[in-house]
């Protein structure tokens, strides 16, 4: 019997509570202008994890944002402490991108994407995950995640 991995998450207050219950696709740092401004900080980082493995309870509110992509995403944030929690980019179907900080235990970017839009203070040990904007998925990502998403 397989027994899948369980990632808990919450906003600051505890209002809003989540479940990712499988291994998640990708975790990615973006460094883009978009990104800046929505977390107010240098970067932000996402987890992808498939809409059907994710579960979220309590109170949200959400807001169309703008994307490098300029397709946009919705953001989703708690009502009572408006911790941004997560979201869905309008060109990833079936996907959530979790804000990684909002785990229990966070994970470690794969990659780091808009480098060429990084804060010059930012120091990226590992320059082999950077790319100056958006990486090619298929090169990117495992095999497993790619399978998953098809």
């Amino acid at each position: 019997m397989n027994k899948k991995i369980v990632f808990n998450g919450s906003c600051g207050c505890g209002n809003v509570k989540y479940k990712i219950i499988n291994e998640p696709l990708f975790t990615q740092a973006c460094h883009c202008k978009d990104c800046k401004k929505s977390t107010g900080s240098s970067f932000v980082i996402h987890t992808m994890v498939l809409s059907n493995e994710f579960q979220v309870n309590g109170d949200v509110a959400s807001i169309d944002l703008p994307t490098g992509s300029g397709k946009g995403v919705n953001a989703y944030f708690c009502i009572i402490c408006g911790v941004y929690v997560f979201c869905k980019y309008k060109v990833s179907e079936g996907r959530i991108a979790v804000r990684t900080k909002t785990l229990e235990n966070p994970l470690e970017p794969q990659a780091h994407i808009f480098v060429k839009d990084k804060d010059p203070w930012i120091e990226i040990k590992d320059k082999t995950i950077c790319h100056d904007e958006m990486y090619d998925r298929e090169k990117t990502w495992s095999k497993e995640s790619l399978e998953r998403i098809k």
